[in-house]
């Protein structure tokens, strides 16, 4: 049921809020991915993540969801997800310039682990590497607008950075998960880091000037925070946060735009950890789900955002505000741990970049949207086909 949004907390002047599920159509996509602005504006995008590296350019994109949530009316969130500096252009290009230039013998960054898992490193204005970062920048965008258009029950920006870097590896001719050292008891068994034990000469190719035996048995993706304990934590509480932040914002006036605020708060932090401060934590795939979980759930919201009455919310997950933030803090726990387990999978024993953080997006929008299909939830915000 498509319902219209009170006026003063529109998002935007032709945005439409709904409850339930409506699926795409494929003269959508036609028309999204034959669009020269979307294409010519990824092809940019692309190149400016290769050209600054891929950590740098999705700090951009934090700093664009800040402005667009607290105050620009939505537009820096627009392009921060938008063409040129959307996730699945820039960051996505710049990962894939990364994994070109350190099989083409162009990185020694000094990096510890395998260089083209560097992606705070700056790869300049070569036009190869350039190249590289566009095609992708395409690519990813082909990839979001086909699933967005569709109006898939899953956030469409990780989708395409998921699988533009599985692409990547298989385009470059790295190994799509890995391999497994002889030290570690599986993909999950952490301890060889912790013993610091290396590779075994020809276990694995080397790297900027690194043979097998010089490379970590086992690279975790965050080294200071790989522990299950540390990891849930730190979900449930920037989950927590992230809820408090669009709960109060959206009783202020702000409106649903709100929801993005602790994403941009968490991409933007991430300036501290490429300047190399220790122990910064990557949260944005927890503070996004903390935020998007707590106001699919709260029963305040949904009514200050449309025009429905309580009697429309048929669905039984509708709390009031301190239920509906602890399912949040939960969802930024799920959040957490999900992303854990998939850089234990597809990045600790590989060669280039994985986006854990992507894949935990995957996994609990499509969770959100599917509760929203099973009649759970009454919309899941700004998931495609649930929500706007």
């Amino acid at each position: 049921m498509s319902v219209e949004l009170v006026p003063e907390l529109a998002v935007a002047a032709d945005a439409v809020l709904q409850v339930g599920y409506e699926p795409g159509a494929p003269t959508d996509v036609v028309q999204s991915l034959t669009n020269p602005g979307i294409l010519l504006g990824a092809l940019a995008g692309g190149a400016f993540g290769a050209a600054l590296g891929a950590l740098p350019a999705f700090i951009f994109t934090g700093f664009l969801v800040i402005g667009g949530s607290l105050g620009g009316g939505g537009f820096g969130v627009d392009v921060g997800f938008g063409p040129v500096f959307g996730p699945h252009i820039s960051f996505a290009g710049g990962v894939a310039a990364a994994g070109y230039a350190a099989n083409k013998g162009y990185m020694e960054s000094g990096f510890d682990y395998h260089n083209a898992k560097d992606i705070g490193f700056a790869l300049g204005s070569k036009p190869d590497i350039l190249a590289v970062g566009a095609v992708f920048g395409v690519f990813g965008v082909l990839i979001e607008q086909l699933s967005r258009q569709l109006a898939l029950p899953v956030d469409p920006i990780p989708v395409s950075i998921v699988i533009s870097a599985l692409v990547v590896r298989a385009v470059f001719g790295y190994s799509i998960v890995g391999k497994v050292s002889d030290k570690a008891n599986g993909y999950f068994d952490m301890g060889p880091f912790e013993r610091e034990e290396m590779r075994e000469p020809g276990e694995v190719k080397g790297d900027g000037g690194k043979s097998s035996e010089d490379r970590l048995a086992v690279e975790p993706w965050l080294p200071n925070m790989y522990k299950w304990s540390h990891v849930a934590a730190i979900g449930f509480f920037t989950g927590l946060g992230a809820g408090v932040i669009t709960y109060n914002m959206i009783s202020g006036g702000h409106g649903l735009i709100a929801v993005f605020a602790g994403f941009g708060i968490s991409a933007a932090s991430l300036l501290f950890l490429n300047l190399g401060v220790d122990r910064i934590p990557v949260t944005h795939h927890m503070t996004l789900a903390g935020a998007t979980a707590f106001l699919s759930t709260w029963e305040g919201g949904i009514l200050m955002l449309t025009d429905l009455s309580a009697a429309d919310l048929t669905a039984p997950l509708a709390f009031g505000a301190a239920p509906a933030l602890l399912f949040g803090a939960v969802f930024g726990l799920f959040s957490a741990v999900v992303g854990e387990a998939s850089q234990r999978v597809f990045y600790a024993h590989s060669d280039t970049h994985f986006d854990p953080p992507a894949a935990a997006i995957v996994v609990w929008t499509l969770t959100l949207g599917l509760m929203v299909i099973a009649g759970l939830l009454n919309w899941a915000v700004w998931i495609p086909g649930t929500g706007i």
